[in-house]
């Protein structure tokens, strides 16, 4: 749970770079149709609950741990889409997509999953605009973490547009795409809840 948002706004020219560069260190900055879009950095809770997911994920699909068809994930990556500029809480591009070597500070490759934990500050623009500029670049898989509804949401991109493939509560076992033989209690997500 993000405490609250802060758009700033350029009334004569777009947010560049240079204002994601120049944002407080306990923010996380990203660019959004040319406007500057701060948060604070995730609570515990939500950041324990995109660790143990990535964690559990990881488990079987990390190309570390899977082998050399595997799969890469980074918590918070820094995405540049043309102009816009993203921090999904977490994303994973397949092995043949984000090659081994791969260096730098953020990427402009389309991650293949993304998992988005929403928050009351983050909720609005995660669903809308974040969205929608995943659907255009073409990311195919994207997760929405909610700690406070204790659920998790998978879509998966069809014809430009995402579509539903399950909404997981209470004591189902996440097993979605692409990660189905990931196995394990979505209850592990919530510690003490």
């Amino acid at each position: 749970m993000h405490t609250q948002s802060a758009v700033a706004k350029h009334p004569l020219a777009p947010a560049t770079y240079q204002d994601v560069l120049d944002a407080p260190p306990h923010m996380v900055a990203e660019i959004l149709e040319g406007k500057l879009h701060m948060n604070p950095r995730p609570t515990l809770e939500d950041g324990s609950a995109t660790f143990i997911l990535l964690a559990n994920l990881a488990l079987s699909y990390q190309r570390v741990i899977a082998g050399p068809r595997g799969w890469l994930f980074i918590p918070e990556p820094e995405i540049h889409f043309d102009d816009h500029v993203l921090v999904p809480d977490a994303a994973a591009w397949t092995d043949d997509r984000f090659p081994k070597g791969m260096r730098g500070p953020h990427t402009s490759i389309a991650p293949d999953w993304i998992c988005e934990t929403l928050s009351p500050s983050t909720r609005k623009v995660d669903l809308t605009e974040k969205r929608d500029i995943y659907a255009h670049y073409g990311v195919k898989n994207l997760w929405y973490l909610d700690p406070d509804k204790l659920t998790l949401e998978a879509l998966s991109l069809d014809n430009g547009a995402y579509r539903s493939l399950g909404r997981l509560k209470g004591k189902k076992i996440v097993s979605l795409p692409p990660f189905e033989s990931a196995r394990f209690p979505l209850t592990d997500l919530w510690p003490g809840s």
